[in-house]
């Protein structure tokens, strides 16, 4: 794998089981890793930490946990977008909160990160990494709210794209299926597992697109689904 550069990298939903994942392997390949989420995450193995719980629906929480994690760190270079949350829910049986729940926890999670970050990453000509969904592609019953607000996701990953490319900074999303996570385990004990994907294999894609390897890699919707 290609060197990387050393700003920090922040990681967003660095409580969860696939955020923690990827911050652990990011920090063991010797990046400057900031975890963040919206409850603390303490310093641990190499892991940076601004310290508190950060809103990332609040646009101005999220502008001075940037500013904090500035002063503490240093220059940001790259942005790993993972947090976010699933709900199943019909239209039948379903609310217009829980679409607005969405919309702010997998797409308003990452646009405010990407707008505060955005001239720190592209003066360190970095990276930003946006976790999108295989699913939201083709909706099935239930899957609305959850599957417009990672289309969505995937919508602002192209356009800025576009908008870092000039300046030689990169934008890629990753599209999984379903994670094997022990929550998602526990919520359908009767599934297939064996077509789910384990957590550390979404960080060593990430780890691979934050690389100089993939300096040629920028607006791309990367499936990882083991072919299901």
């Amino acid at each position: 794998m290609g060197q990387t550069k050393q700003g920090v990298t922040i990681v967003t939903g660095a409580a969860g089981a696939l955020g923690s994942c990827v911050a652990k392997k990011l920090s063991d390949k010797g990046l400057i890793v900031c975890a963040i989420d919206v409850q603390p995450v303490p310093e641990q193995d190499g892991i940076r930490s601004c310290g508190r719980e950060v809103d990332l629906t609040d646009f101005e929480d999220v502008r001075r946990s940037i500013a904090e994690i500035v002063d503490l760190w240093g220059p940001i270079e790259n942005l790993v977008n993972i947090a976010g949350g699933f709900v199943w829910e019909t239209l039948a049986e379903g609310s217009v909160e829980t679409w607005n729940r969405m919309w702010a926890i997998n797409l308003q999670t990452a646009l405010h990160m990407s707008m505060a970050s955005l001239e720190q990453v592209k003066a360190s000509k970095g990276s930003i990494i946006n976790i999108g969904a295989a699913g939201a592609s083709q909706a099935d019953v239930g899957m609305g709210p959850y599957a417009a607000s990672k289309a969505a996701v995937e919508k602002l990953t192209q356009s800025l794209s576009r908008e870092l490319r000039p300046v030689g900074a990169r934008a890629n999303a990753i599209l999984p299926s379903i994670l094997d996570t022990p929550a998602n385990r526990l919520s359908m004990p009767e599934a297939d597992m064996s077509a789910w994907i384990p957590p550390d294999e979404v960080a060593h894609l990430i780890g691979f697109l934050l690389s100089d390897s993939a300096r040629c890699i920028n607006g791309a919707l990367i499936p990882i689904t083991c072919g299901a």
